[in-house]
């Protein structure tokens, strides 16, 4: 008889795989289907068109729509350049606290998920149950939208989408969603003594990023929708992190890249939104263009993560809050995979264990009450579901 792991279990196991962002995922997939497996659970992969990753979804219980989804991310962030005092890919429990990367963001849900669906399937639940494990969610979201779309037609269709990132088990039910543009303006290289018969891609490029500072001060200028007033900051954002360009001090630049991301509250038009940028970048580049033909602008999307919009009488919502009773309204600020579920025609909320405050920290942890706070959520929900 296959052994049913406790989460602490699970989670120990699952973050022994050190599945950073980077790396291959495939041997915590491997390991998670085959303990799957092991308790009679058939496991289905959709796998990176071009890297080493898949990500893993399941169903247990009666063969019909409207399986309560319990969704989680496989990768976590890296450790590198970080101060831990622990092996972070061992959990260590010390003052209260499981450390170890990824207790926290998120595979402390995701050992408590997978906990749920064996026990669900033991239990022979009335309403069924699906996991749902995706990839490179820490670098823009980019595996749950091909994921859900995998998932349709091999197993049926979801009904309330229950995604743990950590919010210290509160219904998380409003999220901004984020576009990033990866721009790169190639300019002209001349001498700086002659100036003006060249193209600066970094000159340009600071007319670019500029538009940021102008959007961002017409936003915290507006008064906000009672719905943005809910966020902090109560608006959209625009942001560029990281700028990289330029020869030498006295050559006019011949490249310039940066990334130009947004942070929408939920209502904001985002396609509107990037076609502002777009139309801005056109703008600066119809001028470089007028010194030297060949001088341009590229701009790729690099990730586009949706909002994730209160829902009116919605199912996850009301799901969450029947078993924690937490009945206040919250939501956050960063993105998850709840906006794309939702997006897909399910309804999605967000709630987990532990402090978003904590991820990505060296140190990472989750406090054990925390842990305990998901496992009653979890043995509440399987109850429920039987």
């Amino acid at each position: 008889m296959a052994v049913r792991l406790t989460p602490l279990d699970l989670m120990t196991k699952l973050i022994s795989f050190p599945t950073v962002s980077r790396d291959t995922n495939l041997p915590l997939v491997d390991w998670v289907e085959g303990y799957l497996n092991d308790h009679g659970i058939t496991a289905h992969r959709h796998y990176h068109p071009d890297q080493p990753k898949a990500a893993l979804f399941a169903h247990v219980g009666p063969k019909v729509e409207g399986a309560v989804v319990l969704s989680g991310h496989t990768d976590v962030v890296p450790v590198d350049g970080q101060p831990w005092d622990t092996d972070p890919f061992v959990v260590t429990e010390k003052d209260g606290k499981y450390f170890g990367r990824g207790t926290c963001d998120m595979k402390g849900y995701d050992a408590l998920a997978i906990w749920a669906l064996v026990e669900s399937h033991h239990a022979g639940v009335s309403t069924p149950m699906q996991l749902a494990l995706s990839f490179d969610e820490e670098i823009g979201c980019l595996g749950a939208p091909p994921m859900i779309e995998a998932m349709q037609g091999v197993v049926p269709k979801g009904g309330p989408v229950i995604v743990g990132e950590p919010s210290m088990m509160k219904a998380v039910t409003g999220h901004k969603g984020g576009q990033g543009f990866d721009t790169h303006v190639i300019g002209f290289e001349v001498h700086s003594s002659l100036l003006n018969t060249g193209v600066s891609a970094i000159l340009e490029g600071a007319k670019i990023i500029d538009f940021a500072n102008h959007r961002n001060a017409e936003n915290f200028a507006a008064t906000p929708s009672p719905l943005a007033a809910m966020f902090d900051p109560p608006c959209t954002t625009w942001h560029v992190g990281q700028v990289a360009g330029g020869t030498a001090h006295n050559i006019t630049a011949k490249s310039c890249r940066f990334s130009m991301d947004f942070r929408a509250v939920p209502g904001d038009d985002t396609v509107a939104l990037k076609e502002a940028y777009l139309a801005h970048v056109a703008e600066i580049e119809r001028g470089m263009q007028a010194i030297r033909p060949e001088a341009r602008v590229e701009v790729e999307t690099r990730f586009n993560v949706p909002p994730l919009q209160p829902e009116e009488d919605g199912a996850a919502e009301g799901l969450v809050r029947a078993i924690t009773g937490d009945n206040a309204g919250h939501v956050v600020s960063y993105g998850t995979e709840a906006g794309q579920f939702q997006a897909a025609g399910y309804s999605a909320v967000v709630c987990g264990p532990g402090d978003i405050a904590q991820a990505h920290q060296p140190n990472e942890f989750i406090t054990v009450a925390q842990f305990e706070a998901g496992h009653a959520f979890m043995r509440d929900l399987v109850a429920r579901l039987a």
